[in-house]
């Protein structure tokens, strides 16, 4: 093979499908409408085992357009769809053939608040977390709380009837809707909420579609009422799917057509809004962390955690502990949940309490801890230990410990990973052990490991089975093992679905419904859809339909990845690792998870959508004539003729939209450590780009780019020279239209050398080596990067005098390239040889025994990880410290100098507050980083705050690319504008630790910010 070949999906859209496509878009619809295949595919899966491929995306703007859709597809039977939030469905709820109809994007407003009754109305796609961002303040909360809080939208959570923590207070969703705005399928608009069945029986009697569906379900709520009650347990995760038994309240006499939709998987209507109940947020909180010789132990003693009356018991085993220690989550809990001297913790339940009276919940806690005190000393209930917190801010970072739980269990190694798909069962909680323990055994007869989390209070207990669906006889496990758990939970009194819905289980809801009530769920299927377009095949079929139900064995993502070559996997590994767990999605513009994700609201640019393409991309690939044995860039080849050629081709190629999907991306490597599972966009996008570069010409940018390293330090030598043409109104629309950059950076002027003329600092290394021990010990080496060096010299001079007032004698290392510009765009044969270059100068003067560091963080952390991976072995055993790790570890004569400083008189800095915006590369890989920041400046007597905000929009490059601006900007303005600007108002300077976020702040405020080495130098030279 010479050349990339051209990949072809061999996919079609239905001839009806494209016909209803054309009437939508020549009607008032005016969302979005999406059919190619890469934006399919980032809709083709959730955060379940099931793929499913689309015909086409829709996005509407708002409940019209709801309409029309469904209105306009009643022309064409054959056109179904399914209604999408956020995607984090457990079961392939959203998932179909049909179209998808994604309500996040646009419909994700709220609309009406009303705190005097103690409601608010919202859109089907506001984020759950987004919305009681927005009621906090107000002092109230909606309050299902769900591990994918951060995602999961409002209509999601009413689809699948979703619950979570503190249901036993709280409840279910059902339990907060107050009224629904939904359309059907034949596109007219219902209103829904509790009114008397005297109301319900006049409207039964109309003509119309809701009419009909009030027919139906007067005759089924009422008239087989015992039998509904007789059948079903009574169980606080009662998850029916069309809730037979609340829809008719018979101590009200109101009927609820609600409490069908919710639960309901999008199967009976789309929803447009809601109006839902909001719960007062307790004044006081308190959360006992209870530790556990073993699970067992931990389960078998919930049940008197809630006879104490907690709000919620959360719990989670060894393995889902373990998973979390070595996570960066850890390092925000592990004061808070500390190891049992000569014990190993083996389970833990989190037991929450929450009141509005601080004595009662003292009073509570108090007993609560002496019971577990003489529980621990005596060793009664497997007890070893507890830990008590009533801050507010610990607790959430406790259960952002237990939400990220869920994504950890698909981080374990090996090609077995703990997957959902039976794992929501729920039972009476005074079942709860001896079935875990059942469950266990069964799990155990076929020689799987698991993970365990889960509603202890609530008898819900999330079990995910480690297995391999590549390997088809261990898929085949997923049905056995369905089938013996739907026993299971039978022998004990429960439910297979108490949480998540049934979706591909759906086969499964006749057995628990009798034949007699699942003919009364099809007859009401039938009222509301009854040509099944909407999500088809989920809870049940209309009556008179020979449609059939998706089940447990339907395809999976693993029928795909199974063709794909193993060396294709290994080379492209954190693409493979993605178990759709989706926290890329995060809504929450203070964190720094995918901020392309984020401005786009794309599902393709984020780290969970380019590892769907890059997967698609390599099984198309393995068709072709390719190398299955290796896929590097080395193995294409295409002369420049070819590539001028092939990018001048207007030929279809999925490579394009792959590439697309790459370039969005920032390259920030915030998922490499914010995602569960580690997928590093980053890394496998360079892997691809200088693969797809070898069929197509790159950009003349892209070679600027790759070569920063060598011109920077050319022009440095004269910087005045340089930034004279730089800054020219003529040569900036040159360097637009030739090279695609919006400007390039201006020289630091004077420049470095000329900084250091009058600072004591070594250079020749000569001598450094002839130096005894002992002298050496008194250096520092001072590591330059290209940007800090040629671009941002103020950094690099006060890091010199940092060393120099703090005893020590810095020593400026030749400036040796490092290469990330490289790896960002591809260019991995150059950076490969780059990175052995450099590595082996670092090797050597880690071979004198001196603390090296940098000042950008971001590209100290490339030696750390892209040098490892490009290198291997060959890398050697140097370290590059970041100007903080060092500053924090200093040796006793160095700290005593710095906290001189902090109690110097002379210190005028002292009052003035400084606020830290942090770079998003170094803070997600480095969680300990701006704490650091902070301690150095209060020995310093400095006063620093951090600030919590999420990309800044440069990443590099990507600010300086014309194509990218609007998005630069737009990432900016999510979080750094406000902070920046508030601190400005209140008179408080703010300092950047990354170069490409104090460019970025410069670029838009005209004002370049400090980085925090600037400010200490500063305060050094007062004392």
């Amino acid at each position: 093979m010479t050349a990339l070949p051209i990949l072809s999906p061999r996919d079609t859209i239905n001839a009806d499908v494209r016909a209803f496509l054309d009437h939508l878009r020549e009607s008032k619809y005016a969302g979005d409408i999406e059919f190619s295949y890469a934006s399919r595919l980032a809709v083709a899966t959730d955060n379940s085992i099931y793929q499913q491929l689309p015909q086409a995306v829709l996005h509407p703007r708002g409940t019209d357009d709801l309409g029309l859709i469904a209105s306009i597809a009643s022309q064409w039977p054959s056109v179904s769809f399914s209604a999408r939030g956020g995607g984090t469905g457990t079961n392939g709820q959203s998932l179909t053939p049909g179209v998808v109809v994604d309500t996040s994007r646009y419909m994700n407003k709220i609309l009406e608040y009303n705190a005097d009754e103690g409601w608010v109305r919202v859109q089907s796609g506001v984020v759950k977390d987004a919305l009681n961002d927005y009621l906090r303040p107000m002092g109230y909360f909606f309050s299902p709380d769900l591990s994918t809080s951060n995602r999961a939208t409002v209509g999601g959570m009413i689809s699948t009837d979703a619950s979570g923590q503190g249901s036993l207070v709280y409840g279910k969703t059902s339990d907060h809707v107050l009224g629904l705005r939904s359309v059907l399928a034949n596109g007219e608009l219902i209103e829904t909420q509790p009114i008397s069945v005297e109301q319900a029986k006049e409207i039964a009697n109309e003509e119309s579609s809701l009419g009909r569906i009030m027919r139906q379900v007067l005759a089924t709520a009422i008239d087989k009422r015992q039998q509904i009650l007789a059948k079903f347990p009574r169980l606080n995760r009662f998850l029916t799917g069309y809730d037979l038994e609340h829809v008719y309240n018979d101590e009200k006499q109101t009927i609820d057509l609600s409490r069908l939709i919710t639960g309901a998987e999008g199967s009976l209507a789309f929803v447009a809004e809601a109006k839902l109940n909001i719960t007062k947020i307790p004044k006081y909180t308190a959360l006992v962390n209870v530790k556990y010789d073993l699970f067992e132990s931990a389960l078998r003693h919930a049940p008197s955690m809630i006879e104490a009356n907690a709000t919620s018991v959360e719990t989670v085993d060894s393995t889902v502990l373990n998973l979390a220690r070595a996570d960066i989550v850890w390092h925000s809990v592990a004061d808070l949940i500390t190891d049992v001297e000569g014990k190993t913790m083996l389970g833990l339940n989190m037991v929450e309490y929450n009141s509005d009276d601080k004595n009662e919940i003292e009073a509570k806690i108090a007993s609560l801890s002496e019971s577990l005190r003489q529980s621990a000393e005596n060793g009664d209930d497997g007890v070893i230990g507890f830990q008590v917190t009533y801050s507010r801010s610990d607790i959430n970072k406790i259960y952002g410990m237990r939400k990220k739980s869920v994504g950890l269990l698909g981080k374990t190694k090996g090609s077995q990973k703990p997957i959902a798909f039976a794992e929501d069962t729920a039972v009476p909680p005074e079942n709860l052990a001896d079935f875990i323990m059942e469950f266990r055994d069964l799990l155990d007869s076929h020689g799987l490991q698991y993970g365990m989390f889960g509603h202890v209070d609530a008898g819900v207990l999330h079990v995910r089975p480690a297995l391999d669906l590549c390997d088809i006889e261990q898929e085949l496990l997923v049905n056995t093992i369905s089938d013996q758990v739907v026993a299971l939970v039978a022998k004990y009194g429960g439910l297979m679905w108490g949480e998540h819905g049934k979706g591909y289980r759906s086969e499964y809801a006749p057995a628990f419904f009798g034949e007699d009530l699942y003919i009364e769920l099809r007859k009401i299927k039938s009222a509301f859809d009854p040509l099944n377009k909407m999500n088809p095949g989920k809870i049940c079929t209309p009556l008179d339909s020979d449609a059939t139900l998706v089940k447990v064995a339907d395809t999976k993502r693993a029928t795909f990845d199974r063709t794909i070559p193993i060396a294709f996997k290994q080379e492209f590994e954190p693409a493979m690792s993605c178990n759709g767990n989706g926290l890329c999605f995060n809504y929450d513009t203070s964190s720094p998870m995918c901020p392309s994700s984020k401005i786009t609201s794309d599902r393709r640019h984020s780290p969970k959508g380019r590892a769907g393409l890059i997967r698609e991309w390599l099984r198309l690939l393995s068709r072709e004539d390719v190398d299955s044995t290796a896929l590097t860039y080395k193995q294409f080849h295409s002369s420049w003729w070819q590539k001028l050629r092939n990018g001048k081709s207007k030929q279809a190629d999925f490579s394009h939209e792959v590439f697309e999907a790459m370039n969005g991306c920032l390259a920030c490597k915030s998922c490499s450590s914010q995602c569960p599972v580690g997928v590093d966009v980053p890394d496998f996008r360079a892997r691809f780009l200088s693969i797809y570069y070898q069929r197509y010409a790159r950009p003349l940018k892209d070679y600027f780019v790759a070569n920063v390293e060598t011109l920077a330090p050319a022009m440095a030598k004269f910087p005045r020279f340089f930034n004279f043409f730089l800054d020219a109104g003529v040569i900036k629309g040159a360097i637009r239209k030739t090279i695609g950059y919006v400007d390039a950076p201006l020289l630091s002027q004077p420049n470095l050398r000329v900084r250091l003329e009058n600072v004591n600092c070594d250079k020749d290394l000569k001598i450094l080596k002839s130096m005894s021990e002992q002298d050496r010990s008194k250096h520092v080496v001072v590591v330059q990067d290209p940007f800090t060096s040629f671009y941002d010299a103020e950094c690099v001079e006060h890091l010199v005098k940092v060393i120099q007032a703090l005893g020590l004698k810095p020593v400026l290392l030749p400036f040796s390239p490092n290469g990330k510009a490289q790896h960002v765009k591809g260019f991995l044969d150059r950076f490969e040889k780059t990175a052995s270059t450099t590595a082996g100068l670092l090797n050597e003067i880690a071979s004198l025994n001196l603390p090296m560091i940098g000042i950008d963080a971001s590209l100290v952390l490339c030696y750390r990880d892209e040098y490892t991976k490009i290198l291997g072995d060959r890398r050697g055993h140097f370290e590059v410290l970041t100007a903080t790790e060092w500053l924090s570890n200093l040796a006793a004569p160095q700290k005593a100098k710095l906290l001189a400083a902090g109690s110097s008189e002379g210190n005028d800095l002292r009052d003035k507050q400084y606020n830290l915006l942090a770079h998003c590369t170094e803070k997600t890989a480095l969680p300990k980083s701006e704490q650091q920041w902070q301690d150095v400046f209060r020995q310093a007597g400095l006063n620093l705050q951090i600030k919590a905000v999420g990309c800044c929009g440069m990443a590099g490059t990507y600010g300086h690319e014309l194509e990218q601006l609007n998005n630069s900007k737009g990432i900016y303005d999510l979080s750094w504008s406000g902070v920046v600007q508030q601190s400005k108002v209140d008179n408080q300077e703010i300092l950047a630790t990354g170069y490409s976020c104090r460019s970025q702040v410069k670029r838009f405020e005209s004002e370049r910010p400090k980085h925090p080495i600037e400010v200490l130098s500063m305060a050094l030279e007062q004392q």
